[in-house]
């Protein structure tokens, strides 16, 4: 069985030769977690993936999913702490110098149904030379390493609710579901019609395994929008990208949604979803109850990154948790999303040696 086929059938609830370990942002640590880590190894060269034999998880091809002509980088202000400036899809945002937080979003190029008509004529047109390029160099080093991994388009920050959200603003795009339906049906109309063009032309080079949909668009609560909304503006660019999928023989569409997804996953998986992450534990997921409920989903992620900065009892308890997924096919293991600074090296590198045992590597 070719790595590539092992992905393929994990991410599709098949059996496999064995569990995949790959390289993704389930094991990936904040900036400030590495130095951390390099500190207490005085391992300047530490690398995670080399040094726990991680595997590909995908080959991405690079789709620009947002504004054609992007905008200009622009620094609008500057302190001794933080950087103000605007990023390539127009949004203001605060940074701290240190690059060690979220950013903080001050504005967004979107406020009225007029500035969206404006955005959406000169920035989202198709292009699609331009949001696609080098496809040709592309495929060529995909050919020669076909047996390697599936290759995904889609990416963070890219989803149908959750690029809505960043054109406009969290409490605002959930008050325009009520004053100005008809432009969020009109943005997620225009987003999907722009990423379906898209994908077209990977396909006419590069066969599609994997199409990603990045939405967090969930808290501790559970969704930010109600199944009647989601079913309303979403479900049906949702059934589109699955309607492309099933056409192409497309077997992957995955979803990220950080939060508590209890609502979520069972009504994008009636449209065509087959793979969700991350399941942050401390939103209230228990990946082992969406496994009971949902045999021919596939869970990536969902250990407790807290347990990190604790002691080896929460570890086992993750590993426990581990254990209970590994009995069913279709799971990716990793974290619920990327690793904090309160984790040691120690801690880290203990559950990844017991996690590896545990996957009789």
């Amino acid at each position: 069985m070719t790595h590539r086929e092992r992905i393929l059938r994990t991410l599709t609830c098949r059996e496999t030769d064995r569990v995949p370990l790959p390289n993704w942002l389930g094991f990936a640590p904040w900036g400030q977690t590495m130095e951390r880590w390099k500190e207490e190894t005085g391992r300047e060269d530490l690398d995670v993936a080399r040094e726990f034999d991680l595997e590909p998880f995908c080959h991405w091809v690079h789709v620009w999913q947002g504004p054609v002509p992007e905008f200009e980088a622009e620094v609008i202000e500057e302190t001794d702490n933080f950087i103000i400036s605007t990023d390539s899809r127009g949004i203001i945002v605060r940074n701290r110098r240190d690059g060690m937080s979220m950013p903080e979003f001050l504005s967004h190029p979107v406020k009225t149904p007029e500035d969206w008509k404006i955005y959406k004529a000169e920035r989202l047109q198709p292009r699609l030379d331009e949001r696609v390029p080098g496809l040709d160099e592309k495929a060529a080093q995909l050919a020669a390493a076909y047996d390697d991994a599936p290759v995904q388009v889609g990416n963070f920050p890219w989803g149908i609710f959750g690029t809505a959200r960043d054109l406009m603003g969290a409490e605002e795009i959930l008050m325009a579901f009520y004053d100005y339906p008809d432009m969020v049906h009109d943005i997620m109309q225009t987003l999907v019609t722009l990423w379906i063009a898209s994908f077209e032309r990977v396909m006419e080079k590069v066969q599609i395994d994997h199409i990603h949909i990045w939405e967090d668009m969930a808290g501790r609560q559970g969704s930010l929008i109600s199944v009647d909304m989601m079913n309303e503006f979403m479900m049906p660019h949702y059934d589109r990208i699955a309607a492309f999928a099933a056409e192409h023989d497309v077997a992957v569409i995955s979803v990220d949604s950080d939060g508590l997804v209890d609502q979520i996953v069972p009504t994008m998986r009636a449209h065509g979803v087959n793979a969700f992450f991350p399941f942050e534990v401390q939103a209230g997921n228990d990946i082992r109850e969406f496994r009971k409920q949902y045999p021919d989903l596939c869970i990536i992620g969902g250990i407790d990154k807290n347990a990190l900065a604790k002691g080896k009892p929460e570890l086992h308890a993750e590993l426990d948790r581990v254990a209970f997924m590994l009995e069913y096919p279709g799971y990716v293991p990793g974290f619920d999303h990327l690793i904090a600074p309160d984790a040691s090296w120690a801690n880290f590198e203990y559950f990844m040696h017991e996690l590896i045992k545990l996957l009789g590597r």
